[in-house]
């Protein structure tokens, strides 16, 4: 049986309050990465640039008082979305509001309990946004399989630095071709 969580939702107004928990959750999923791309000290700078976006929006779980994960992320700039430069041609305009999902991320004691799931649905359901975006690993095929199974599509790769990782990005909303 799937523990019980408590979700709890916040924004940018309580982004000082939760940031230690969510460098805190991201040290303990990476703990086994050595890259410094994963850095807790480098993803403190994410953290900090993420929830300082207008919109910026959070779920996390807790089981009990422990935080168990998170997800977050920011709508995108109307006409900048990240992903438009792999679709020609690009959706209608009316149709190309995004939500930037940023992080999502569970703890190695909570994997596999469907957590992930729950707190996608919590963070990326409630938006108003047509389109959801996010980047995936592509040296991890199993969490991009889950995306799709959510409903993403993988629309092309990049690398948005030059120490990071290649990834998929993928698109959720997009009407079928």
């Amino acid at each position: 049986m799937n523990p019980a969580y408590t979700l709890r939702r916040y924004g940018t107004t309580e982004a000082a309050e939760i940031r230690q928990i969510l460098i805190d959750v991201h040290t303990d999923a990476f703990a086994t990465e050595t890259d410094e791309f994963h850095d807790p000290e480098r993803f403190a700078w994410f953290v900090d640039h993420w929830s300082g976006l207008p919109g910026f929006d959070c779920v996390i779980a807790y089981d009990g008082d422990e935080p168990a994960g998170y997800a977050y992320g920011a709508p995108a700039v109307h006409e900048r979305e990240w992903w438009r430069e792999y679709l020609s041609p690009a959706p209608a305009p009316a149709a190309t509001d995004t939500f930037n999902l940023s992080e999502l991320m569970v703890r190695p004691k909570w994997r596999g309990t469907g957590l992930s799931q729950q707190l996608h649905a919590e963070l990326v359901g409630q938006r108003p946004e047509p389109l959801s975006a996010l980047l995936v690993d592509v040296t991890h095929p199993r969490v991009q399989a889950l995306y799709e199974s959510w409903g993403y599509r993988k629309v092309g790769e990049r690398q948005p630095f030059a120490d990071s990782p290649l990834y998929a990005v993928m698109l959720r909303g997009l009407p079928e071709t």
